[in-house]
């Protein structure tokens, strides 16, 4: 059940490798699960939670491992109480997950869908858990926070005479049905970014090599995605807004996350437009801001998938 190490964590079992740096990244777990408590810090925590999980899991053996966690998460407990343990442990999972596929080699690719995943099962989980054993459903406290917000408005006269409670229900009802899309962006925007950190705090820390992002400029995504989302497209379009089937949900969900994918095809796009002309590294970075966030952009990335318009910017 246990991993082989490699050579060099045998090499330098009694260093610095597993003396001072797993002391201090087992501190800066401990720091980050405390910070949980504070509002605004703890948002930026949580970019952070599974850096030193992955770097204790690839530089130390197995047991190692846990006789550095165990402290932390006791101290954790009684410092922070029962729901700063539950956060640690939610994020330990994923980390393990991380750092088995980094000392296997795997590709940045294999590693964001398969963390991503169990990132994403873990949510639907924790709500499951919350709803069936907690009676917390957050379809309901959604619902009637909406609810509660819209009626805030009406009674302020915010909101035009002719708005009913049948519109309310639709946006409710519209909200309940993008839970889905909304947690798949939220794990792999997750995934991503801890990929990107915790790459170079395991180099920093002398564990194995981690593999890295494909470069921008390179992404390309397969031509089926184009022809899938031009017929979920059409779909949604002759779709009533009031359906509550599962096809009629998925096509909802499946639209905006493609939309999502394209835009970062879209982004690639400058990103390699910017390499063959020559422009500062930050003009793609800046561009990409809008691309993201207005989803029309996203025909970019489409286009870019499924014609050659590359050709016509690549240097003879």
């Amino acid at each position: 059940m246990f991993r082989k190490k490699p050579d060099y964590d045998a090499q330098e079992v009694n260093g610095l490798k597993t003396g001072l740096k797993p002391v201090l990244w087992s501190f800066a777990a401990l720091l980050l699960l405390l910070s949980l408590v504070l509002p605004l810090l703890n948002m930026i925590t949580l970019l952070l939670l599974m850096v030193p999980y992955v770097v204790l899991y690839t530089t130390l053996p197995p047991k190692s491992f846990v006789v550095h966690l165990v402290p932390v998460w006791v101290l954790a407990y009684f410092v922070g109480g029962p729901a700063t343990l539950i956060i640690g442990l939610f994020f330990l999972i994923p980390s393990v997950v991380m750092g088995h596929l980094y000392m296997k080699q795997a590709p940045a690719s294999k590693v964001i869908r398969t963390v991503g995943v169990v990132f994403l099962a873990q949510l639907m989980l924790e709500l499951l858990v919350f709803e069936v054993f907690l009676d917390i459903s957050l379809i309901r406290e959604m619902s009637t926070m909406v609810r509660d917000t819209i009626d805030n408005m009406q009674a302020q006269g915010l909101l035009t005479k002719e708005w009913d409670s049948g519109f309310t229900d639709i946006i409710i009802r519209t909200m309940v049905n993008s839970i889905p899309v909304t947690f798949i962006m939220i794990a792999f925007g997750y995934t991503v970014i801890s990929q990107y950190l915790v790459r170079r705090a395991v180099r920093w820390s002398g564990g194995p090599d981690t593999p890295r992002f494909a470069r921008a400029r390179d992404w390309r995504l397969p031509r089926i995605l184009v022809i899938i989302y031009l017929i979920a497209y059409v779909i949604e379009l002759f779709s009533s807004p009031s359906s509550e089937s599962f096809f009629a949900v998925a096509v909802m969900n499946l639209v905006p996350l493609l939309s999502f994918v394209f835009a970062f095809q879209a982004v690639g796009f400058f990103f390699f437009l910017a390499h063959q002309r020559g422009w500062n590294k930050a003009v793609p970075v800046l561009i990409a801001i809008p691309v993201l966030l207005f989803p029309p952009l996203s025909l970019i990335g489409v286009l870019d998938t499924v014609f050659p318009i590359r050709k016509s910017f690549t240097k003879p």
